[in-house]
């Protein structure tokens, strides 16, 4: 597309408006803050919703064999943990605390509220 000339006799316009100021190369311009209304946003994936268990997980009642095989095995890593030395008495304290430390998550996990 070809530009349109101004006549040769009328004075050819100023590179710099009298209202733009002008920066010496020692002065540095402050960064803008704002961006401007021109620029264009990805848009946005929709949120993800929260997902709410129903109640009925919180009611879930475990065996006792199942709760049996969870002490035994939390009262193996007490007494893994310890070396395995100290003898029958050892063994027996690793199983009660097991059984207070499974107990206590049961019951906590069963008075939780589904979330």
């Amino acid at each position: 597309m070809a530009s349109r000339r101004p006549p040769p006799e009328s004075p050819r316009p100023s590179t710099v408006a009298p209202s733009t100021p002008t920066v010496s190369a020692s002065e540095s311009p402050a960064p803008a803050t704002k961006t401007t209304s021109t620029t264009t946003r990805k848009p946005r994936a929709p949120r993800a919703k929260k997902v709410t268990a129903p109640a009925t997980l919180a009611l879930i009642e475990i065996s006792a064999d199942v709760r049996r095989g969870m002490i035994a095995e939390a009262a193996y890593l007490r007494a893994e943990r310890r070396g395995f030395s100290g003898g029958p008495d050892r063994e027996r304290e690793d199983w009660l605390l097991a059984e207070a430390e499974v107990d206590a998550l049961l019951k906590a996990g069963h008075d939780s509220s589904a979330q």
